[in-house]
């Protein structure tokens, strides 16, 4: 859900964190990098120094309470908040002063949590709707994703109002990895879904991992996110407030349960 708080409150705990902090090791070029963005809704200050760094290829899991300003993250990134100020670099280009449609076209694709399937079109229109992006990567063909989806290749000719909510989701990402996006921004993908569904998201997951994508997602359902990501941040008022990698999730839990009630 889109953040509606102002700011911090006075008092306020917050956990150290450094100002951006990326997965081990210096292999992997870096997809994504946020430093000291800061993001308003009208005269709503949203979103306070909010500094991550995403390596290309990683899995990476924002983390927080609904209001904490997760969703406001994403949407930042892709231009769809009012004023910004800071640096959000995509492949290593400055991204912070383009409008939407320039910043998908750096590679990135943006699921949001309402998916925005049309009603009247069929799965397949749909999904052939968004145009490539102007990168050098090439997307799926509709072979390839019906592949990944068979359920998708089932219900091809079907309206969007006869797609349970596990295949629109399905559709949703589907139609971002057409268009050629590496980068991927998912929001709450799992949210009321049954765990059948929610199963086959996570093993699709894993499948774009094992191809190079990169994926950063909004994600309540700790669950579900907790195995598949390589890092998490942990968000609270605006604000970054923990971040640790996989193998430190163990000796985290006391930080997460305080914060996040899981």
């Amino acid at each position: 859900m889109t953040a509606t708080i102002h700011s911090a409150p006075p008092g306020a705990t917050t956990h150290a964190v450094p100002k951006t902090e990326a997965a081990p090791g210096a292999a992997a070029a870096m997809a994504l990098e946020i430093s000291n963005l800061q993001a308003w809704y009208g005269e709503s200050h949203i979103l306070h120094n909010v500094n991550m760094a995403v390596r290309q290829g990683e899995v990476v899991t924002l983390l927080g309470r609904n209001g904490a300003g997760r969703t406001t993250t994403l949407r930042a990134i892709m231009g769809l908040t009012g004023a910004r100020e800071g640096s959000i670099k995509v492949n290593g280009k400055e991204a912070i002063g383009l409008p939407t449609h320039q910043v998908a076209h750096l590679g990135i694709g943006y699921c949001p949590e309402e998916r925005g399937i049309f009603a009247s079109l069929s799965t397949e229109e749909n999904l052939m709707l968004p145009p490539a992006l102007k990168t050098a990567e090439k997307g799926m063909s509709v072979d390839e994703i019906y592949e990944m989806f068979p359920n998708l290749k089932e219900r091809r000719n079907s309206q969007g109002t006869r797609l349970s909510g596990g295949e629109q989701q399905m559709l949703a990402v589907a139609r971002i990895l057409r268009t050629g996006a590496r980068l991927l921004l998912l929001d709450e993908i799992s949210e009321g879904l049954a765990p059948v569904i929610v199963q086959g998201l996570a093993r699709m997951i894993k499948t774009l991992k094992a191809k190079g994508y990169t994926i950063v997602m909004v994600e309540q359902n700790f669950r579900f996110a907790a195995p598949l990501a390589d890092r998490f941040y942990v968000m609270e008022h605006g604000q970054i407030v923990e971040t640790f990698a996989a193998s430190e999730l163990a000796a985290k839990m006391p930080v997460l349960t305080e914060l996040l009630g899981v």
